[in-house]
């Protein structure tokens, strides 16, 4: 008796109830892990992107305000990849195409820069939002493709039963049980997708916020400059 409930064990651990399962099934959950591994990969690497951007920036910033000198301090950091330096460098570019001339717009020359330092901060948007439509993606579509397994390891376990005119619990339990590992993997990939896509997508919109704080006041100077012109 414990022999065979040691060999019932060893049938329902999730290795054997990969290999016992149909082939159909078996694309299902490796397809669920991959989702998985994948998830974890944009997690961590985005994760640890946005801290780092968030603590640059706040330095930057903090830097920028400090300096005494706008064009020396744009020189010093106009290469760095920071989503702030990039604001910075569409405002200090469009200042000095607008105030080149002998004759200055006043309100256009504000226009421009409203608009060049916005389309630079949806620009840095959309490229620190990369690959999170992966996670929205996986996060919607791995429970209903845990469920296409599911359904079809069950359809397995009547045929089964039709096959071999038997209801025994030996006969529908591994159809079942790898119906329900399948919808398990299925939840495994979406709860993490689901929470890191909303956890990324506030750090995103925070840093958004931060930038077109840090775009006003840039703004407000130039606009005080513009003033003494």
């Amino acid at each position: 008796m414990n022999a065979h409930l040691a060999t019932d064990a060893a049938t329902m651990s999730p290795l054997a109830l990969f290999l016992q399962a149909d082939i159909v099934v078996k694309i299902v959950m490796v397809g669920l892990l991959a989702a998985s591994v994948w998830t974890w990969a944009i997690i961590i690497g985005h994760g640890g992107r946005l801290k780092s951007i968030a603590r640059r920036s706040a330095k930057f910033e903090k830097d920028f305000w400090a300096a005494e000198d706008i064009d020396n301090f744009y020189t010093a950091n106009r290469n760095s990849d920071l989503p702030s330096a990039k604001v910075l460098g569409a405002g200090v570019t469009e200042w000095r195409r607008s105030t080149s001339g002998k004759k200055i717009d006043r309100e256009g020359t504000r226009e421009r820069l409203t608009t060049m330092m916005a389309a630079t901060i949806a620009a840095e948007v959309d490229r620190l939002s990369d690959r999170l439509n992966i996670l929205a993606t996986i996060g919607s579509v791995g429970p209903f493709v845990g469920l296409f397994g599911t359904v079809w390891g069950i359809m397995r376990s009547f045929t089964s039963i039709a096959a071999q005119q038997n209801t025994s619990l030996g006969v529908v339990a591994p159809g079942i049980a790898e119906a329900l590992f399948a919808t398990a993997l299925g939840l495994f990939a979406a709860i993490p997708a689901v929470i890191a896509y909303n956890r990324l997508s506030h750090g995103i919109n925070t840093l958004e916020a931060r930038l077109h704080r840090f775009a006003d006041g840039f703004h407000a100077t130039l606009s005080r400059e513009l003033e003494s012109e």
